[in-house]
């Protein structure tokens, strides 16, 4: 009788809530996380525009320190030339005996003058040489200098660059996380108000359709004897289970689904010992969901749902037996379903859980049940399918 939609449904609000909070607090941390980024790129462009102009500096520098290495050159070249004619012209002096600047003297009297005009020459030579040096060395030196400060300034640039694209590619990352995260919580919180509407509609439907059983039980009252007493306890056998379905009037196997539907009127009871773990459920129509772990028999630990048409008699953390009344079935618009749920008791089936169920099928889990109510004296449900959809868990009981 339940759709998928409202086996989806069927999730604890609770869920939902503690879902949409979650999501809400990654969103925020991705948008506190891509303002960090924002603020770290922004610092990353001003420490490379403050380099980048380092570098032209440098740059500049290093322009300046070519032209003066180029007029360094140049007058390396002037002072080699000079260099060169003051040897020829020592060379000269030191061959001939006679200065060509001194040539017009040839007598004995210039002797001293020729000495003082090679003293002066070997002078100007060891001062050329020593000029032409001193350029070289501070020439090669700026040179170098530059050369390392640039090499170091370009090394730093590239290493910015490289940051800065590493911070925009984690921004894009951030924004898609946060783009997914965002449309997830907007789909968290339409759904959740989805549930909210339609466990309202069905609670406002559930509460006219038991006025109006409650006016018609009242009007048949007045017309009709009493009803006839409940059937007297009942003792399954040691590790055997009751039919829950004894006490029900006008009792009418329906189809297997997830569990197994029946119409009718009446008290429903446990099929054997156990303890309540809910009893409503805003995904099932009429809005119950009666659910209780088995504590004996080959079903020990498993757990038993009567959901739809029933008005609970039990509640949370109550233990049951098979004389426990559940509820009372009404004669309302859905009729019942009673078959296996998962642990959860939150309600969701055991055929949902293992999605074996599609919107109107039997399923492996509903056909065992049946069977299980047909071993305990009910009648069993319709097969839709033959064989049924899905298989059970390995060691399920079987009837």
């Amino acid at each position: 009788m339940l759709s998928v939609l409202g086996t989806t449904l069927a999730m604890s609000p609770g869920t939902a809530s503690a879902g949409i909070g979650s999501d809400r607090t990654k969103v925020g941390k991705l948008e506190h996380l891509i303002s960090n980024e924002g603020e770290r790129v922004q610092s990353l462009v001003m420490h490379y525009d403050d380099v980048e102009g380092h570098l032209l500096i440098i740059e500049g520098q290093v322009k300046k320190d070519q032209v003066r290495l180029a007029d360094d050159h140049r007058a390396e070249a002037e002072a080699t030339l000079r260099l060169r004619e003051v040897a020829i012209e020592a060379y000269v002096s030191d061959s001939s005996g006679t200065s060509a600047v001194l040539s017009s003297v040839a007598n004995a009297d210039s002797l001293p003058e020729e000495e003082a005009y090679q003293g002066v020459a070997s002078g100007s030579v060891n001062t050329a040489i020593a000029a032409l040096q001193v350029d070289q060395h501070t020439a090669a030196t700026a040179e170098s200098a530059l050369r390392s400060e640039e090499t170091r300034t370009r090394a730093t640039l590239r290493q910015l660059a490289s940051a800065h694209q590493a911070a925009q590619g984690a921004i894009v990352t951030d924004r898609a996380i946060l783009s997914r995260v965002s449309s997830n919580l907007v789909s968290l919180v339409t759904a959740a108000n989805d549930r909210r509407e339609a466990a309202e509609e069905q609670a406002a439907a559930a509460a006219e359709q038991r006025a109006a059983s409650a006016v018609a039980a009242a009007a048949a009252a007045a017309k009709q004897p009493p009803p006839a007493p409940a059937p007297p306890p009942i003792r399954p056998a040691p590790g055997g289970y009751a039919n829950p379905l004894r006490g029900v009037s006008d009792l009418s196997p329906e189809r297997i689904d997830q569990g197994v539907d029946y119409s009718g009127s009446g008290p429903i009871y446990a099929i054997g010992d156990g303890v309540v773990l809910s009893t409503v459920s805003g995904g099932w129509p009429g809005g119950t969901f009666i659910a209780y772990r088995l504590t004996d028999g080959p079903a020990d630990g498993l757990t038993v749902y009567a959901a739809e048409d029933i008005e609970p008699s039990v509640q949370v953390g109550q233990d049951v037996t098979p004389n426990t009344v559940l509820g009372q079935i009404y004669e309302g618009p859905d009729g019942i379903e009673t078959g296996w749920a998962d642990a959860s008791a939150l309600g969701l089936t055991s055929a949902a859980e293992y999605g074996q169920f599609s919107g109107s099928n039997s399923t492996a889990f509903g056909y065992n049940f049946s069977q299980l109510l047909e071993s305990a004296g009910a009648p069993g449900g319709v097969l839709q399918n033959d064989p049924p959809t899905g298989t059970l868990p390995s060691r399920w009981p079987q009837w």
